[in-house]
């Protein structure tokens, strides 16, 4: 595969917009600020990863991108469009692939085309597509319990994708993987990125990951959430695994280690 130059990116219109975004969790004496005035935006196409220690409000940002939670204050925009509610054109991966244990690898892929009525005939061609672009041809009427750890987490980005979204969210996804079936993973999502270039949010613990992966980092502070840094990966792709030996790789995760320790978040 050719080289793809990262530079392409910063052209594209963004998809996401959040301005001075807060989170507050209850009233009073008892309130928790979970995230502090963030202000970013992810451009059309772009891979945002986002690293933070725990409690940091990452989730609690992807959450309310993803319209599963309400803001306290700012905006949060998709396509110039408020994020109030769960919308058909947001596709979400949880650390868990959370699939039916009745429901085959096809169904359970299927699922968001059921529950949203869409076309059987039309989304089981896309389904079938998609499930071949993850190295699952052949394992469509397999049960989840007849899958390992990794081909699970594909059936849950497929089941993500279906529906052709505008944006995927993904928390933390490979996190519940061994080191080197992540480390597969992470090639393997880098591959369908390239692929079908869908606008990614990224989160992850994993400093190594996040650069891998993003061609922007974002590096959270400990509660309240704030951005502590926010920097591009200069980096050809596709990246393979040997590329975080090198010292250009090392320099990037070295800056995210110095802003999370600038925000106390490593000991």
């Amino acid at each position: 595969m050719a080289e793809i130059s990262v530079q392409t990116i910063p052209t594209a219109k963004p998809v996401i917009e959040v301005r001075h975004l807060s989170k507050i969790y209850g009233d009073g004496s008892d309130a928790v600020t979970a995230l502090d005035d963030v202000d970013f935006s992810v451009r059309e196409g772009e891979f945002l990863s986002i690293v933070g220690p725990s409690g940091c409000g990452k989730s609690t940002l992807l959450k309310i991108l993803a319209g599963l939670l309400l803001r306290t204050h700012g905006d949060a925009l998709l396509n110039g469009t408020p994020i109030e509610g769960a919308r058909r054109d947001i596709g979400v991966v949880f650390q868990s692939p959370v699939l039916f244990p009745w429901r085959s690898v096809l169904g359970n892929v299927l699922l968001p085309a059921d529950v949203q009525r869409l076309d059987r005939g039309k989304m089981t061609k896309r389904a079938q597509d998609l499930i071949a672009l993850v190295g699952l041809a052949g394992f469509e009427k397999r049960y989840p319990s007849e899958l390992s750890g990794g081909m699970q987490q594909r059936v849950a980005l497929v089941r993500a994708l279906i529906h052709d979204p505008a944006l995927l969210l993904m928390d933390e996804p490979f996190g519940a993987l061994d080191a080197l079936t992540r480390e597969s993973m992470n090639v393997e999502l880098q591959r369908i990125w390239l692929e079908r270039r869908k606008t990614v949010v990224f989160i992850t613990h994993s400093t190594a990951e996040a650069v891998f992966l993003a061609d922007r980092v974002m590096v959270m502070t400990p509660r309240p959430g704030k951005i502590e840094d926010l920097f591009d990966v200069d980096l050809p792709r596709p990246r393979p695994l040997d590329i975080m030996t090198t010292e250009p790789f090392g320099q990037y995760v070295r800056r995210v280690r110095k802003a999370l320790n600038s925000g106390g978040g490593l000991d």
